[in-house]
């Protein structure tokens, strides 16, 4: 799939000077940046959903030497 981005000359400079300092054509470039922008939000959701249910489970967490001590570490 090919689409177009309307960019002003600033950011079109910005752009691949950021693409060149890489080594990534432009449209490797702009696909990188948004796939890591995707998985970012995509970590931060997953994240919080997890502490919402920690916080939710009313669980306390512990030190981690309790842990080995258990263990016998």
């Amino acid at each position: 799939m090919a689409f177009s981005i309307r960019l002003t000359e600033d950011e079109r400079m910005l752009a691949e000077s950021y693409a060149k300092l890489h080594s990534f054509s432009l449209s490797e470039a702009f696909k990188r940046a948004l796939f890591e922008r995707i998985e970012d939000e995509y970590d931060l959701t997953v994240g919080q959903e997890a502490y919402n249910e920690y916080i939710a489970s009313q669980k306390k967490s512990r030190p981690i030497s309790e842990l080995w001590k258990e263990c016998d570490l």
